[in-house]
């Protein structure tokens, strides 16, 4: 007789998964926990939409008159008045991208560890609610942040070597300059870094995880990730890309129709603007575009980033599984509920 299946009181089976048990708890989890994990994504990132949102209104509303000027003066002022009209705006931009970038790390974060915190009751079957989960996950943000803050690093430095780089390359196409031989050497830096950084990422990426199940600080999630991934690099990795690629794909297929109706909305008021139309007035016109393309943004974001988090939650718990014998105290944890 074949061996009876493992016990399954939740969204997984309590023993080693394959991929396609993985993938299908993945699924039920968001099926089954839909409003846990959507709404607190909604909660995190219509909070830092609206705090991103306030920070460019009242940039905008400090700088209008130095943009409109700007925009519309025919270029007929000295060097010294041009700087007063640049720098207030340089000011406005440089504290916008900080604010901005300050609450999707702190978006991200939130998320990264309202996953786990959602699993630890879908793997037992049991039931959860928002407020449970946020509870759990909101006072381990910090330690997610400082966790992820390597692998964060590593790809921040790619991107800075790739935007140096093309900057040296249209600075070679303006000037006779070596800038094409910096460009080059940039370009090939930032392919060697590349896989460096898909290591470290792989290798860290189950230290949220932790972070959640086990109350682990930053180093030791760190140092907690590396140990499980270890003899399943490539395991990990090959799923992790797929769960990407799943939820860009998914994105995608939300944004682009939110897309077109926003500019479909809102050609209209684009096409009654006549030539001197001033930056408010742009705005406006633009203002529905601008409602759908950030609706579609959040949406594909919260899907872009809660699919690929739940399958890394049950990377962790398999690997645990693999290498620790977890499934017994699952097992028990679940008759005992």
């Amino acid at each position: 007789m074949p061996p009876p299946p493992p016990p399954k009181p939740g969204v997984i089976p309590l023993a080693p998964m394959s991929l396609s048990d993985i993938l299908g708890g993945t699924f039920t989890t968001m099926g089954r926990y839909w409003k846990q994990l959507f709404g607190i994504a909604v909660l995190i990132y219509g909070g830092a939409l609206l705090l991103v949102g306030a920070t460019v209104a009242i940039a905008y509303s400090a700088t209008s008159d130095s943009l409109d000027k700007l925009v519309h003066n025919s270029g007929e002022y000295d060097d010294s008045f041009g700087s007063d009209l640049v720098a207030p705006l340089v000011i406005a931009f440089g504290v916008v991208c900080v604010v901005a970038v300050l609450a999707m790390v702190i978006a991200n974060a939130a998320i990264m560890a309202a996953c786990p915190a959602v699993l630890q009751d879908a793997v037992l079957g049991r039931r959860t609610t928002i407020g449970t989960v946020w509870r759990r996950a909101w006072p381990r943000v910090p330690a997610v942040i400082g966790a992820m803050l390597l692998p964060w690093i590593a790809w921040a430095l790619i991107m800075g070597v790739f935007m140096a780089s093309y900057v040296a390359l249209i600075v070679s196409f303006v000037s006779d300059d070596a800038s094409t031989a910096w460009a080059v050497l940039g370009f090939l830096l930032m392919i060697a870094l590349i896989p460096v950084a898909v290591w470290v990422w792989v290798l860290f990426s189950l230290a949220p995880a932790a972070v959640v199940f086990e109350s682990q600080g930053p180093v030791a999630a760190l140092r907690r990730s590396a140990r499980l991934v270890k003899g399943g690099w490539w395991r990990v990795f090959g799923i992790s890309m797929l769960a990407w690629f799943i939820a860009m794909i998914a994105g995608y297929i939300i944004q682009f129709p939110l897309t077109i109706i926003g500019m479909m909305t809102s050609m209209p008021g684009m096409a009654e603007m006549g030539p001197d139309a001033s930056v408010t007035d742009t705005l406006t016109a633009m203002a529905s575009y601008m409602v759908f393309i950030m609706l579609g943004s959040i949406i594909s974001q919260i899907v872009a980033t809660t699919f690929p988090q739940v399958v890394t939650g049950l990377l962790y718990v398999d690997q645990r599984i693999r290498k620790e014998n977890l499934a017994p105290a699952l097992v028990e944890a679940a008759a005992a509920q």
